[in-house]
């Protein structure tokens, strides 16, 4: 497993150096008045590209993730996701374009320090404890050793194993130990944490607990970036995604700004005949489904109105069901697109 050493001393010197730098305020030399830059993004790549021979597994990449929020990162099996990571990590080196991590360059050992790192595929010595891979990491971290104990405790109550930490990790189902491997990505409080694919053994306790566990990591202004294709735990959870497909972002942005506002409702009326919406075109797209009229592209904000002018027309409106577009459907959308 990929372990980067972080401490609290080296956290305070480079959140220093994002802020050092100080721009002045227009009409005000840089010797009456001087304010302190924003931090940089938690990352930031700009046409970042990765060849393998001639394969092409990223190809021209920029996305922007700020501090402190939810990012998620998803697409489909082969679309260039792990390799993302590894590039933003520093393991492997990009055929072209840039990515700062931290304020730092990907790969830097100063911003090394302040990451935490679940990859998706890792193994722990079977012979080793819970507890023992943990102080294990630690070390490897470089943390106090006098804080050994207490960052194992921490890790393994976080991720509910505080009960198991003296068991063998070979007596670990799959699960346990993909909550193992999370729980030494938190180690030594990371500033960003960058989650491969974290719930794809778990059970639906295990996933809601990794979803607390990330509520948690946003509390206390940490940034975390899921690597995922487990839309519906993307939706829960994050602030902003990026959608990639054939190692390029197709789409990025708040769930609410990918979605949009359109959604389907379905309304269920009496009292008029067949075909009764051809007067009501301006709302959207009509269609029949069994006894419901189905109105595919319609304005949230529009659905009041829409019941308003069925009662004019006479009818009687004994149910209406909006259906809010899932990200998993635009998902497929964005990809079909293409």
């Amino acid at each position: 497993m990929f372990s980067m050493s972080r401490n609290s001393s080296a956290e305070h010197a480079a959140d220093s150096s994002d802020g050092a730098a100080a721009t002045a305020v227009a009409g005000v030399g840089a010797s009456e008045g001087l304010f302190p830059s924003p931090p940089s993004p938690a990352i930031y790549a700009a046409g970042l590209s990765k060849r393998f021979g001639e394969t092409v597994a990223v190809k021209s990449l920029s996305l922007t993730v700020q501090r402190g929020e939810v990012f998620g990162f998803l697409g489909p099996n082969g679309a260039g996701k792990t390799t993302v990571v590894k590039l933003l990590l520093g393991l492997v080196r990009p055929s072209g374009g840039q990515v700062m991590v931290l304020g730092a360059p990907a790969g830097d050992r100063e911003m090394r320090k302040r990451i935490g790192y679940l990859p998706e595929l890792f193994r722990y010595q079977a012979l080793l404890t819970a507890a023992e891979v943990l102080r294990l990491h630690c070390r490897l971290l470089r943390l106090a050793r006098s804080s050994w104990e207490e960052q194992t405790r921490r890790s393994l109550e976080t991720v509910g194993l505080l009960d198991r930490g003296d068991d063998r990790v070979g007596t670990f189902s799959k699960g346990m130990q993909q909550r193992l491997g999370l729980g030494v990505a938190l180690l030594g409080d990371p500033m960003l944490v960058v989650l491969d694919e974290p719930t794809s053994a778990l059970d639906p306790v295990g996933r809601r607990d990794v979803r607390a566990i990330i509520g948690g990591l946003r509390e206390r202004g940490a940034t975390v970036f899921l690597n995922t294709h487990l839309l519906a735990e993307a939706e829960q959870v994050c602030d902003r995604v990026a959608v990639i497909d054939k190692g390029t972002a197709v789409a990025t942005g708040t769930l609410a700004e990918l979605l949009g506002r359109q959604t389907r409702v379905r309304l269920k009326v009496g009292g008029l005949g067949e075909s009764w919406w051809s007067r009501l075109g301006r709302f959207g797209r009509w269609h029949r489904q069994q006894e419901w009229a189905v109105v595919d592209g319609i304005d949230a904000s529009q659905i009041a109105d829409l019941v308003d002018e069925v009662v004019k027309l006479g009818g009687r409106v004994e149910a209406v069901i909006p259906e809010h577009q899932s990200l998993e459907t635009r998902f497929l959308e964005l990809l079909s697109d293409r």
